[in-house]
């Protein structure tokens, strides 16, 4: 099969209570595999998983599981999918930024607030540097340090790649929130290092950028950005 029939799989499932939107990215031609934010319902993460295959009809492998910050909608899954899959021939790396890790190993604290049972989680395998570059087959993440709504929240540009159909694409966690930015309120969040975040790392991408936040509609287009823009000059006005 040439190339330029291979096509990104692109796919989201959102889970729990919470919403949070769970993002599977494969590579067309590898196979290899990412998962954004497992955050709970890890059967159903599994299950979908198991659904996708690429053109030559093999299975996918998932080499990583990013984590774009350490709430607990975001990282409740993780040991039940990454234990899971190391059962099969993937044993994929959990990463996290290095400033969530408290928040991480207080999954058990976070859960008893909200009245939900987790396990201890387990170990972080990578620690998320600003402008890292990572590749997972033909697909390219680089890594944008987004602080604000919790210490070590990031946000993951997808570099485009017409040849695979792969379009400029920002999975932003809860640093934007669908039409609005990401709230402040819950642990380390701060409010000014939010929209400092937003001003500095985020505008200065693409405005035809497809934005995919963590919780709520799949993907926004440019316009969003702009709503987001506006909501920072009413920030800074205060």
């Amino acid at each position: 099969m040439s190339e330029s029939a291979l096509q990104i799989i692109d796919h989201t499932v959102v889970v729990g209570s919470f919403q949070c939107n769970c993002r599977i990215l494969a590579c067309p031609r590898s196979g290899e595999a990412v998962l954004i934010d497992p955050g709970d319902e890890p059967e159903e993460i599994l299950r979908t998983l198991q659904g996708l295959k690429v053109a030559s009809g093999a299975s996918l492998s998932v080499k990583y599981l990013f984590h774009t910050h350490a709430h607990l909608d975001h990282i409740g899954g993780t040991r039940k999918v990454r234990e899971k899959l190391t059962e099969g021939e993937s044993s994929p790396q959990i990463a996290l930024h290095r400033a969530d890790e408290p928040l991480y190993l207080q999954l058990k604290m976070q859960g008893r607030l909200f009245g939900l049972e987790y396990s201890d989680p387990l170990p972080i395998d990578h620690f998320f540097e600003d402008s890292e570059v990572l590749r997972v087959g033909v697909l390219k993440f680089s890594i944008i340090h987004t602080p604000g709504h919790s210490p070590g929240s990031i946000c993951l540009r997808l570099h485009e790649d017409q040849a695979f159909g792969i379009r400029e694409s920002l999975f932003s966690g809860d640093t934007l929130f669908q039409g609005s930015v990401g709230r402040t309120d819950l642990w380390g969040g701060d409010s000014d290092q939010l929209f400092k975040s937003i001003r500095q790392r985020i505008f200065t991408l693409d405005e035809d950028t497809r934005v995919c936040p963590g919780l709520g509609l799949k993907n926004e287009r440019t316009h969003f950005l702009n709503k987001i823009f506006s909501l920072s000059l009413l920030h800074l006005a205060k």
